[in-house]
């Protein structure tokens, strides 16, 4: 079984601020960490190749300094990892971003492709469902766990928000992946030790399947107009009320706000 991960290097949002005059992301001084969606992603691969035996091969997109969650996925166990860096591939929306991750899986032997559920910098969820449809492949989305019958099929149980399903699906396809980082691996000093001593494999444009115009800026529908802080609300108002009393300032403010 040959399985891929789509992994993100993303910025810590719990350290994200805004630049008030730009309106741009300040990304001096913040850290970046692997999208935690895509780090359950590769849990959910690894458990694959634990229990059935696989090769896991972990593909991202980004600046030379994305090496070091290549690095990490090394230290979790995969196999192999592929770095994508080219200045064409800069400014990508999330169909240019799918465009040159599905251009690199074509040249692979895969099975199973994975990628986190969505990143935390964007939110779109977008990316994961585009590869499968570039890849003309079937995919599932909201993954929390799954089996293999070892002979192409798989039984996934996908996360709802009245509870979960359990779906059939055969291989090839892909699967968007919930597992929670608390549930994750941690990497093993000798894993750490190790994972510096592989080849990362970088690739550019030249060595993915996908028409150029289809990358980056050119191939982007989208742009980012501004990025802004969500504004802080004043400080709300306390009443010591009866039922009744409550019931009719309720119908007071919602007449306020010409609601009712």
């Amino acid at each position: 079984m040959n399985i891929v991960v789509c992994i993100k290097q993303v910025p810590d949002t719990t350290e994200v601020r805004i630049d008030p005059v730009k309106g741009t992301i300040i990304r001096e001084g913040v850290p970046s960490i692997m999208n935690p969606d895509d780090k359950g992603g590769v849990e959910l691969a690894l458990r694959l190749k634990d229990q059935y035996g696989a090769k896991v091969t972990v593909i991202t997109m980004g600046p030379p300094q994305a090496d070091a969650i290549l690095r990490e996925a090394f230290a979790m166990g995969v196999d192999e990892a592929i770095h994508l860096s080219d200045r064409r591939f800069a400014g990508a929306d999330t169909l240019a971003t799918s465009n040159a991750l599905a251009g690199a899986i074509r040249t692979l032997p895969y099975d199973i492709v994975i990628t986190g559920r969505q990143a935390i910098d964007g939110d779109t969820a977008q990316v994961g469902p585009q590869i499968a449809e570039h890849l003309n492949i079937p995919q599932v989305s909201y993954v929390e766990s799954l089996e293999y019958d070892g002979k192409g099929l798989l039984k996934v149980r996908k996360a709802t928000e009245e509870g979960y399903q359990v779906v059939e699906l055969p291989t090839p396809c892909l699967l968007t992946s919930v597992v929670p980082v608390k549930e994750t691996r941690y990497m093993t000093v000798g894993g750490i030790v190790d994972a510096y001593n592989k080849e990362v494999k970088i690739w550019n444009a030249d060595n993915i399947d996908v028409d150029e115009t289809k990358l980056g800026m050119k191939g982007s529908p989208t742009k980012v107009f501004k990025s802004f802080s969500k504004g802080a609300k004043a400080a709300g108002e306390q009443h010591e009320l009866t039922p009744e009393e409550a019931v009719d300032l309720i119908i007071a403010k919602l007449q306020e706000k010409f609601i009712i």
